[in-house]
């Protein structure tokens, strides 16, 4: 479990944001909670803790931020969550382990007054105050049109084989989209979907495990793997390379993390999602001082029910790699261009 209890000193000092200028008149030395749900996807700790409280400090300068990471256990993060309650927190940011139980932490905030804003992953059974994140659907259906079209592109009939699907946790509503839009891509793409498997706590071993078995039963009939995350994305390499696959069909990703990154420069991932997670960070943040003020976070749409922003991330391959991780200052060409990565950075032009 990680858990951050960080305070803020210094004069009020509210600045326009994300969402707008912000009102002077948030909750001087408010407690707003970060409540995060897994340590699996490194995103948290790297970058979504840190963008929000680095625009929370920008917003509100005496606030208390506490974070917590509930490491993929929903009773755990029910603990936290009655933990800041209990230390006075007015807006508490909520990433669900578990979509459909945190409803009754969301009423539970809400009779109290406390204000609740669903974080990443949407909680379908219950009205949160506003809901940030990036737009999942919309992510599901690029990954596989992207993959579609390079297999287009490469002359893949669709008599030559099929995709395996990959979805992630069974029980992460934004998983859910995810596989949904998907699913738009796949459905009539002409590509058969020889199997499909939603990966428990998004866990790469468990989607490694499974592709293990799918490259048994299906061998070259794979054609490519769309996988709903990086991890699980870099589950399904290390099992086709552990069958002596080669070359590894295109596998799809989304969260551009280093070692996704890393792959696709390497040429064993085909595609991933850069959505740089300090933005919805820095949106909750945003919302979260819009709320201790009394005031109403703008919405661009309106899902289950919750006024909600969602950001439109983009695709990255090979070909914009450069363009959209390294020109755009996410990250730099000596992180990625390392070791035997050196080589593949050259050929797209990256670093030295």
């Amino acid at each position: 479990m990680t858990r951050i209890a960080i305070k803020m000193t210094g004069a009020a000092a509210l600045v326009a944001g994300l969402l707008g200028s912000v009102s002077a008149f948030a909750q001087s030395g408010a407690t707003v909670a970060f409540l995060m749900p897994d340590q699996a996807s490194t995103r948290y700790e790297e970058h979504d803790a840190p963008g929000f409280i680095a625009e929370m400090k920008k917003l509100c300068a005496d606030c208390k931020v506490v974070y917590q990471n509930a490491d993929a256990d929903a009773s755990r993060q029910q603990q936290q969550f009655n933990s800041v309650v209990s230390q006075g927190a007015k807006v508490i940011v909520l990433d669900p382990v578990d979509s459909t139980a945190a409803a009754s932490l969301v009423k539970q905030a809400q009779a109290q007054g406390i204000k609740v804003i669903a974080y990443d992953r949407p909680i379908p059974d219950a009205k949160a105050d506003f809901y940030v994140s990036f737009n999942n659907e919309g992510i599901g259906k690029a990954i596989a049109d992207s993959l579609v079209e390079h297999l287009k592109a490469k002359g893949v009939a669709a008599a030559d084989g099929g995709v395996l699907q990959i979805n992630g946790s069974p029980t992460d509503a934004a998983a859910g989209l995810i596989k949904k839009g998907i699913h738009a891509g796949l459905d009539n793409s002409g590509y058969e979907i020889l199997a499909e498997y939603d990966t428990p706590e998004w866990a790469p071993p468990k989607a490694q495990q499974w592709t293990s078995g799918q490259v048994t039963r299906f061998g070259k009939k794979i054609v490519g793997i769309v996988a709903a995350n990086d991890g699980t994305g870099g589950g399904a390499i290390a099992a086709l390379k552990a069958a002596g696959v080669d070359p590894v069909p295109p596998v799809t990703g989304n969260d551009a993390t280093i070692a996704a990154l890393q792959l696709i420069i390497s040429g064993d991932q085909y595609n991933t999602i850069s959505k740089p997670s300090e933005i919805v960070a820095a949106a909750a943040a945003n919302a979260a001082v819009k709320l201790l003020a009394g005031e109403t976070p703008k919405a661009d749409v309106t899902l289950y029910d919750t006024p909600s922003q969602l950001f439109i991330p983009a695709v990255v391959t090979a070909e914009n790699l450069k363009a959209e991780i390294i020109d755009k200052n996410i990250m730099k060409a000596e992180q990625l261009c390392v070791d035997r990565y050196a080589e593949g950075c050259k050929k797209l032009g990256i670093g030295g």
